[in-house]
Formats: C-alpha cells, structure tokens, sequence
C-alpha cells in the first residue's frame, strides 16, 4: 500500500454517495451556493486529516482511530463506547452507499422495475466486495487504482465541458439562500469527505507510514475538493437549481444531458456505479482493520479477529449488518446520524492529540483548529437535522446507548478492555 495506491484509496472512499447521491441533498439546502458548502466541508476534512495524519505516522495501526482514542485516553468504557460508535457509524454509511448503488442500477434498466431488483444489486455489490476485499489488501489497492482512475477522469471531463459552457447568470449570488443555510448543509457536504479516514487503517500496509501517511491523507482531500468544486460549478452552470433539486438523486447524470446528450447521461451513470462500488470496497477494508483491531483488544467477540482466507472474520459479519441495515431502514436520516457520529468521534480524537502532542509533533495550533472545526459543524448539523425530523436526535441518542451498552456488556462478559497496540519510543 504505497503513496498512490494509499490516495486512491482515500479518493475511491470519498468519491462514492457523497457527490452521486448527496450532491443534489445538499443543493436542496444551499441551491447554488453549495460549491461554497463544499469548500468549507474540505477545509474541515484538511485540518482533521493533518491531526489524523500526524497521529497515524506516529501510531502506525490497522485500528486507525481506535488506535488513537486508546493512546490518548487510555483504557475504559469512553474509549470503548468511542470505538464502537466509530464502528456503528461505517457500517450505517455503507448501508447508504449500497443503497445508492441499487437506485444507480435501477435508473438504467427499462420500464419501472420493482423494489426486489434495488434490493438485489445492493445485496449483490456488497457480497461482491466482501469477496474481494478477502483476497487482501493487495487486491484492494489494484481495485482502488482502477476505478478511481475511471471515475475522476469522467468527473474531470464533466467539470471541464461543463465550465466551458456554462451559463454565469445560473451562479448569480442573487440566487443563493440566506448565509446560515450554507453552513446547514455542510451536514450533507462533510459525508462527502469523511471517507479520508480510511487511509489511517492501511498504516500498517505501508512500507513507510511516518512519511507516506501525512501525504497521502492530505493529497487525497485536495484533489477531491478541487473536483467537487468544480462538478459544482458545471452542475449548477447548466441548470437551474430547481431542475437539480427535481432531479436530485441522479444530479450529476441530468446535468450531462445539456452538454453530451443521452450518451453522457449514460456514461455519468454508469461512472455513479462505479464511483459508489469504489467507495464501498475502500469503506470495507477499513472496517475490517477495524473490526480486527476492536476483536484483538476486547472491544468485539474474538470471532471479528478470526482469520478467514487473506482477512478476518469482521468482514463477514459486518457484511451481513450493511446487508441487513439497508433492508430493515430509510438510510437517509442515519446517514446524517452516521455523519454527526463521525464528527464527533473526530472532535474527541482531536482533543486526546492535544495530550500527545508532544509525541507527534504536530501543532498545537492545526490540532486544536482541527477539533474546533470539527465540532462547529456537529453542532450546525445537530442544528439542521433536529430541526427537520424531531426523531433524528432521538435515533443519535440511541446510537450512542447501544454503543456504551454493548461496551460495558463485553467488558463484564469478556474481561477484556482496549488497550494500544503501538508502542514507539
């Protein structure tokens, strides 16, 4: 897992749902204006991957941040509880991703297929990844570097042509919503990016994690930012934001429809398939260092840990929840519950590298704006989402009571507690 295949890994991971299915989500809340949202969830996602970056090189680990929360807090039921949100949260997001995937799929099929055809292909493309992300971590990074390759270059080409030809009146400021609905949707913009932090599980797949790490973590978030600034631009530069809102589950589809005809509109939606399997096998092979990490130190049955071809049983299993999630609820509002639940995990795990701070030798300044950023937009989002659905902060609440449950249950069954795996002098 070198430098490019360790970027493609983050980019294949950010670049799934988020721009393909969310894009439009998020335009219903900032219309026009959204490429500013988009801006503001990248500098957000830069500063916590320079905090991320700096305590990976420091605590190279397949636990990525549970590794962190545990060298930073140390051993109990808050780094536990912490840890299994973490876990909650990935596999909610890629229940979503899955989900989106199977709407993708459905789009280009004639006719009105039925509900048991979405189901399928979601079913289908995470029992596909799981076989693949068990031949290792090899395969992962082979994957990785073929698709991302297929899906910036299609996005690129969209942004490019779309630029070209679009019309600066349909970005007038005139059209953009009050300031504060901006910042509201980073709520939606922000899950665009939290896949960067798939990039700290591969450390211990890195031949060089201390310089390769940083690097990568802080190469991939730019590149991403540059392209979904610009697919906004091209977007929202050839249609109305009304027509992107009518059409926002398969935005970025209608939009190549102006520029390159219904060929276009094929060739986007198809990249949207690819785009989101991407997306889903980054997302599991870092659930699966996860997972693995959690079952090693007490945090999940020993079952998680048990090696099954060239991975772990963890992946299985969490194959089978993303399965059964995507079945049973309306991923819409978890997926914002998911995304508030990763920031916050990401505010406390900035705050625990102050107290490291001396041992990474990161900056205080970058470190403490990292979980201060961070933790502004949970806030906004909290904001946002208990004002649209009053059971959103219900279902978060539960979130976090299943995960301190399930911690203090397996500390007083198992015996066992988190504990770092890495001790560098």
């Amino acid at each position: 897992m070198g430098f490019w295949a360790a970027v493609s890994l983050g980019i294949g991971s950010m670049i799934g749902a988020g721009i393909f299915a969310l894009l439009g989500e998020a335009s219903a809340i900032s219309g026009s204006a959204v490429y500013i949202s988009f801006i503001i969830g990248g500098i957000i996602a830069l500063f916590s991957g320079y905090s991320l970056g700096k305590l990976g090189a420091r605590y190279p680990s397949s636990g990525g941040i549970v590794e962190y929360l545990a060298q930073s807090y140390g051993i109990g039921v808050f780094t536990g509880s912490m840890s299994i949100m973490l876990y909650i949260a990935a596999v909610v997001s890629l229940s979503l991703i899955a989900k989106t995937f199977g709407n993708y799929t459905v789009l280009l099929l004639p006719g009105t297929p039925s509900p048991f055809w979405h189901h399928l292909f979601s079913i289908g493309i995470v029992v596909l990844f799981v076989l693949i992300n068990l031949k290792g971590a090899k395969d992962v990074a082979v994957w990785e570097k073929m698709t991302v390759a297929i899906k910036f270059f299609v996005l690129a080409l969209l942004s490019v042509t779309g630029i070209i030809f679009l019309k600066p009146s349909l970005l007038s400021p005139s059209y953009y919503p009050p300031t504060t609905d901006i910042f509201f949707s980073l709520a939606i913009t922000f899950f665009a990016y939290e896949g960067f932090r798939v990039i700290t599980n591969a450390a211990e797949d890195m031949p060089n994690p201390e310089k390769t790490l940083p690097r990568a973590m802080m190469t991939a978030i730019v590149l991403v930012m540059v392209l979904y600034v610009a697919v906004s631009f091209a977007v929202f530069g050839n249609l109305p934001s009304s027509e992107v809102m009518a059409t926002k589950e398969y935005a970025l589809a209608e939009a190549a429809l102006p520029i390159f005809g219904k060929l276009g509109y094929t060739i986007v939606a198809i990249t949207a398939l690819i785009s989101t399997a991407s997306s889903i096998n980054a997302n599991l092979y870092a659930v699966t260092n996860v997972t693995y990490q959690l079952a090693k130190d007490g945090e999940l049955p020993s079952e998680f840990g048990k090696p099954i071809a060239h991975s772990h049983e963890g992946l299985v299993i969490s194959g089978v929840f993303i399965i059964v999630l995507m079945l049973l609820f309306n991923l819409s509002d978890i997926a914002a519950i998911g995304s508030i639940s990763i920031l916050f995990v990401h505010t406390i795990t900035h705050i625990g590298h102050l107290k490291k701070i001396n041992e990474t030798r990161a900056s205080i300044f970058m470190v403490s704006l990292a979980a201060l950023l961070s933790l502004t937009a949970m806030t906004l989002a909290l904001i946002y989402v208990s004002q649209k659905s009053d059971h959103i902060v219900q279902l978060l609440l539960g979130f976090v009571l299943i995960a301190v449950i399930t911690e203090v249950v397996l500390q007083k069954t198992l015996k066992r507690e988190v504990k770092p795996r890495t001790n560098i002098s």
